[in-house]
């Protein structure tokens, strides 16, 4: 946290031999704090003028917005307070690496008694800068090396290269990121993309050549995301073992999207919560913008964290979605559901639940899975207060289900497919929050319901990544 320098407004009352006043001479009587604090809160002042020192290639006007609040403070309390949340919105921008606050008596001819300056000294990024680091995603790790030129143009704009290895992954791709001025919130980005990888469960391999425009903004407590994405697929055989519908789907195909995202999140965490609730609900339309891909496709997730006695936490989730295709064409296996895996069902293998073909998992077209999760600290609280307030021991509930539908059937019949063949488990394990990025988890699960060619680990299941069940 950045410092807030503030002066006194009123001179300091001076006394001593020099003034001609003796020690003997003075009634000390104890001083009064009430008083103070009163002055300190309630006395009256004004902000004259805002200063902010240390700008280069950064335009004044985008930082005016951020600032603006502080002019309205009314005494010193409120100034201070203001002061820091526009440090924070400064900083907010991504084009500072330093921002201090410094808070004094207004100077000049047109300086009021009770009038105030306060000064923003800032660093600004450099014009390029560097990065190294690794990524967790669900159950795979990558490197990322990533190349960026924060503030391009002055007004917080930013341009990012970033090329990423991954044991299941690979892509590399250049993005345009332009904020509102005075509302960091609405945003407005271009990505230009290839995206290369294997998906051994279903002997897949898919080269996507892409690109995508973003526009995000707030409503009252939601976050919305509108996309249009066009992108060149190529799909191939992983093995020379894969099957006959896995071949069907091979070559190229075009997509053109259109999708919507909503969120809601008043979680503490969006690792390990210990309270709050998320909702997110997707919709994506494709083939009216052009391309041979034509579906409408909806997913949604829900969690409810509540914090229980002796500091566990009680978790509920619920995921589900339905793929509906446009027209004659079947979906492509790269655009249907997959369940399974330490991240969603646990106790059985990444994506092995629902239709599959000579071993090679096809994906459905309409999914639910719910999960009930118990979180306490370790036994016996090894530890405390540092490194093992990481660890935490899980006991679970999952459950769900994969399949294609037969839209024709209606809503009934559906729900009744949907609820047939339920895959479920249960088990417990521990659990290793990674700070805000990821999360690993090593549990004995035991699972149930098995059906005909799903692919079980029954006994301790790995998983890492940042969305889990």
């Amino acid at each position: 946290m950045g410092t807030v320098h503030a002066r006194s407004l009123d001179p300091l009352p001076m006394q001593g031999p020099e003034l001609g006043v003796q020690a003997d001479d003075l009634d000390l009587v104890e001083p009064e704090h009430e008083p103070q604090q009163e002055v300190l809160e309630n006395k009256d002042v004004v902000v004259q003028h805002v200063h902010i020192d240390g700008l280069g290639r950064t335009k004044e006007d985008i930082l005016t917005y951020e600032i603006a609040d502080v002019f309205r403070a009314k005494n010193l309390i409120d100034v201070m307070k203001k002061s820091h949340d526009a440090r924070q919105r400064l900083l907010r921008l991504g084009i500072f690496r330093q921002v201090e606050v410094v808070i004094d008596t207004a100077e000049g001819a047109d300086a009021l008694p009770n009038g105030l300056d306060v000064t923003f000294e800032v660093k600004e990024l450099r014009r390029m800068t560097g990065s190294y680091n690794t990524m967790v995603g669900n159950n795979e790790g990558s490197m990322v090396l990533g190349l960026k030129l924060p503030n391009i143009f002055g007004r917080a704009e930013k341009l990012t290269f970033q090329f990423s290895y991954g044991t299941k992954e690979t892509s590399y791709g250049l993005s345009f990121f332009k904020p509102q001025p005075g509302h960091f919130e609405r945003n407005f980005s271009v990505n230009i993309y290839k995206v290369t990888g294997q998906f051994p469960w279903s002997s897949l391999r898919e080269t996507d050549r892409g690109i995508s425009t973003e526009f995000s903004f707030p409503i009252w407590r939601t976050n919305h995301t509108l996309k249009w994405e066009g992108v060149w697929r190529e799909l191939g055989c992983l093995a020379r073992t894969a099957s006959f519908a896995v071949r069907e789907e091979s070559g190229h195909s075009l997509k053109s999207s259109l999708s919507h995202a909503m969120v809601i999140d008043t979680r503490n965490s969006p690792i390990l919560p210990k309270k709050g609730a998320l909702l997110k609900i997707n919709q994506e339309l494709a083939g009216y913008t052009g391309g041979d891909a034509s579906f409408l496709k909806e997913d949604f997730e829900i969690q409810l964290n509540k914090r229980l006695f002796w500091d566990s936490v009680l978790s509920a989730s619920l995921w589900g979605g339905m793929l509906l295709a446009i027209g004659d064409k079947p979906t492509s296996i790269c655009d249907r559901f997959y369940l399974g895996g330490p991240t969603s069902v646990r106790g059985f293998s990444m994506y092995s639940i629902g239709p599959q073909s000579e071993g090679d998992y096809l994906g459905g077209e309409a999914y639910w899975a719910g999960g009930l999760h118990l979180y306490t600290p370790l036994p016996f609280r090894p530890g405390r207060g540092g490194f093992g307030d990481l660890f935490r021991t899980h006991f679970f509930l999952n459950a769900g289900n994969l399949c294609n539908l037969n839209y024709g059937e209606g809503p009934r019949a559906h729900l009744s497919k949907l609820a047939e063949c339920i895959r479920w488990s249960y088990g417990a394990g521990i659990v290793l929050r990674l700070g805000n990025i990821a999360r690993l988890e090593l549990n004995y699960c035991i699972p149930m319901g098995v059906q005909s060619g799903d692919r079980i680990c029954d006994g301790v299941q790995f998983g890492a990544g940042i969305r889990f069940l």
